[in-house]
């Protein structure tokens, strides 16, 4: 069976949760959940839950937690970078009980086209907890559409048909 059937074997439609990570960012002033968001349901897909919390482990966690729940696809931006603030890596990659190494590898090697080598301080990852799969993401607007539509939507279906399996 060649890739494309294999993509085809997912589900046309599937459930999204998309946490941004910001202490400064709300609901007017947020541009990379909302242009997730946007991409997500211009793609046909159904978007369970969307929230802004906090940079605390505590408050990333509780809003995971609360996706999986209601979602096959989490979507987290921000907190992907080495301040002391950015900590959504930290908590989340500890869950994961596979992780996808290939998007954090494709991810940094797609953007190192656009911005150079300031993609090294990118620690984007992508993992599954359960049947869901989680992408990491940094939190600027230009990375989340290079994410999204290079590596996240041409993928999300495929990768749910497998988790769902």
């Amino acid at each position: 069976m060649g890739l494309e059937e294999h993509r085809r074997k997912g589900p046309e439609k599937v459930r999204c949760a998309i946490i941004v990570t910001s202490d400064t960012r709300k609901a007017q002033t947020d541009k990379s959940g909302s242009t997730i968001n946007q991409l997500l349901q211009d793609a046909g897909h159904e978007i369970t839950d969307y929230r802004i919390v906090p940079n605390s482990a505590t408050s990333v966690a509780d809003a995971l937690e609360a996706a999986l729940e209601s979602s096959q696809v989490v979507v987290v931006s921000g907190g992907t970078g080495v301040s002391k603030k950015d900590i959504t890596v930290d908590v989340v990659e500890p869950l994961f009980e596979r992780k996808l190494s290939g998007f954090g590898e494709l991810f940094r090697h797609l953007s190192y086209r656009e911005i150079g080598s300031a993609t090294i301080v990118s620690r984007a990852v992508a993992g599954t907890i359960g049947a869901t799969v989680i992408f990491c993401l940094p939190g600027s607007e230009g990375a989340v559409k290079l994410a999204m539509r290079e590596l996240i939507l041409p993928e999300i279906s495929h990768i749910v048909g497998e988790l769902e399996k």
